[in-house]
């Protein structure tokens, strides 16, 4: 399978897109293997892609490829994902480029590293490329049509009526008080984000009202004991996000 990325120096020429409207995704990783599984699963979606070996590489593509979405490796040779994020952050065409890091990495600092330089998302290796896929499509529906979150939410089983102040799990209609509906309707239209206790609180407890960072866990906690504990997932050190995994 072919690469954007030639073995010297040399970048191969950018192809154009099939389909004016598929979404670029920019694949980074010094595994031949996970980017040949990767790229092949995205074209298959109708993704149009290009593949970078290191974050050195991925740096001089992405100004003439000009992705929508970065799935980055953490752990590579010449300039790690860690600094390839910072460094694409700091470029204005890509401060709002969804980027997606992967690693077989599991310590915690890593996780919180990734999101203190940008990220998006955090996905551990071993990759499933279906679960992957999903996320993809997911964030691809809210990126085209951003509004479609505003009244119900439908995501992992369950139903979220915003106008109605009302959570469904498969038909069963569960029960909320308003600020621990707020929370779990916040948290669900962005899926794809990690929120901070202080970003919470200012948006669901508002400037006006004075609560503890704490209020938080302690609402979290009470939505988990209400809808299950696998909808909504802590990311230690930085805050929580909704999981939309399976």
């Amino acid at each position: 399978m072919q690469s954007i990325v030639s073995s010297d120096s040399t970048l191969s020429p950018v192809q154009p897109t099939a389909s004016p409207n598929a979404y670029k995704i920019l694949v980074v990783d010094d595994d031949p293997d996970i980017v040949e599984l990767l790229e092949y699963n995205l074209r298959k979606e109708g993704y149009d892609v290009a593949t970078a070996p290191d974050g050195r590489k991925a740096l001089e593509i992405a100004p003439q490829f000009e992705p929508d979405i970065v799935l980055l490796d953490v752990m590579m040779p010449h300039l790690d994902g860690i600094d390839t994020c910072r460094q694409l952050r700091a470029l204005p065409k890509f401060k709002d480029t969804y980027i997606i890091f992967l690693t077989a990495r599991a310590e915690e600092f890593s996780e919180v590293a990734a999101f203190e330089a940008g990220a998006d998302d955090f996905i551990a290796k071993p990759i499933k490329p279906r679960a992957l896929m999903g996320r993809l499509a997911a964030f691809v529906r809210r990126d085209k049509d951003p509004q479609v979150v505003l009244d119900t939410i439908e995501i992992n089983g369950l139903r979220i009526d915003r106008t109605g102040f009302a959570v469904y799990q498969e038909g069963r209609k569960i029960s909320l008080p308003k600020k621990e509906f707020e929370l779990l309707a916040f948290l669900a239209a962005s899926p794809h984000k990690v929120f901070g206790r202080e970003e919470l609180l200012q948006n669901i407890w508002g400037n006006d009202v004075f609560v503890l960072a704490r209020t938080v866990d302690v609402h979290v906690r009470k939505v988990r004991e209400k809808v299950g504990d696998h909808h909504i997932q802590t990311i230690k050190g930085v805050g929580y996000k909704f999981n939309i995994d399976e």
